[in-house]
């Protein structure tokens, strides 16, 4: 095999395949990324779980496919200088030579990678923006905790133009809703997609239009050349909806940046596993505090709009902050009812595609 090809354009696909490369492989050869020159070269990453490919424009003198170890190819590629990079294997060597550097690596059996699942059918496309957007203001409140596998990812719900995507960690759920164009009109799937990876991909793909395809089994996402496949969850997942259209007696409505900052000031006293505490008047204002143990205290006012009694209730800081931040509009609404029961958050809009439902804790 023999071809040369820009630098950065075999650093960016060598570093956005091997982002998916497993830390403790099952086998050797899943630690290694495979190069298959053609018309092109596709770059290829696969632990049983998750795909990624990338095809890249190259001149290719000699086709073939190679396997190499992908942390150092990664590495390696990076660190180059902006010049042609040829690559030609002989033997159990592939030889890298960019400028006056080379650098002989040492393969893999490529006979022994496995074949990297197909792209699932296609089921629809997405604006890469419209989908990173999506992704990202759910993707915090999945669980970490993977004894409960259902609860790691995104509930995908899809019915017709109109998506869904759901996250909780049983203390707070994020909702957003957004359109797309579907393959087919009238076509309805609940799937549950590993948080993670979806994160992963969404952030990879943002330039440009996503299409997305569902087997039995595996999710697809492919957008300028770049493939990922994913291992779908157990679809069963909690009906978040019906915890997210509660009665709440009283809202406040605030400015997003004001209150973030205000909300990262304060906590910069507080000891971990301690809250920060809203206190919500009808003057306008929101008095925001933290602290009071032994490091010191931190308090800060914002305006705000209330509508109902006031009312002062406690959140965790990360959790009030992931769902705050994640706010697309300038002004926020938080929906109340009292002091130990949840909040809703929610984006400035009469019929809003952000939600956000986060418990409280009593205020100390």
């Amino acid at each position: 095999m023999k071809f040369q090809v820009n630098r950065d354009v075999l650093a960016e696909a060598v570093a956005w395949a091997a982002r998916v490369l497993p830390s403790r492989p099952a086998v050797p050869v899943l630690s290694g990324l495979l190069l298959t020159a053609d018309d092109g070269v596709q770059v290829s990453a696969f632990d049983y779980d998750v795909s990624a490919r990338a095809v890249i424009e190259a001149d290719v003198a000699e086709p073939g496919r190679v396997l190499i170890p992908g942390r150092v190819l990664a590495e390696i590629t990076r660190s180059l200088a902006n010049q042609p990079v040829e690559l030609v294997t002989g033997g159990a060597e592939a030889v890298l030579t960019c400028g006056s550097a080379e650098f002989g690596l040492l393969t893999l059996p490529a006979e022994d990678f496995p074949s990297l699942p197909p792209m699932p059918p296609v089921v629809g496309t997405v604006g890469g923006g419209v989908f990173a957007d999506a992704v990202g203001q759910v993707a915090p409140a999945a669980s970490r905790d993977d004894s409960l596998p259902m609860l790691t990812g995104v509930r995908v719900d899809i019915d017709g133009p109109a998506v869904s995507m759901a996250t909780t960690d049983r203390y707070r759920i994020a909702a957003r809703d957004f359109l797309w164009h579907p393959e087919q009109p009238d076509y309805q799937r609940g799937v549950v997609i590993p948080a993670r990876v979806l994160s992963d991909v969404a952030r990879s793909l943002r330039g440009g239009e996503v299409t997305v395809g569902l087997g039995d089994s595996v999710a697809g996402f492919e957008s300028l050349g770049r493939t990922t496949t994913v291992r779908l969850l157990d679809d069963q997942f909690i009906d978040y909806r019906a915890r997210l259209t509660g009665h709440w007696p009283g809202h406040a409505d605030i400015a997003v940046a004001p209150l973030v900052e205000a909300i990262k000031r304060v906590v910069l006293v507080a000891e971990r596993n301690t809250a920060v505490r809203l206190s919500f008047t009808q003057d306008g204002s929101c008095l925001i505090q933290a602290g009071g143990g032994e490091i010191g205290r931190g308090a800060e006012v914002v305006e705000a709009v209330l509508t109902g009694e006031p009312l002062q209730i406690a959140f965790q800081p990360q959790f009030l902050l992931d769902g705050v931040s994640a706010v697309a509009t300038d002004q926020l609404r938080i929906y109340l009812d009292s002091a130990t029961k949840p909040a809703l958050i929610t984006d400035d809009a009469d019929d809003p595609a952000y939600r956000y439902l986060v418990m409280s804790l009593r205020a100390l």
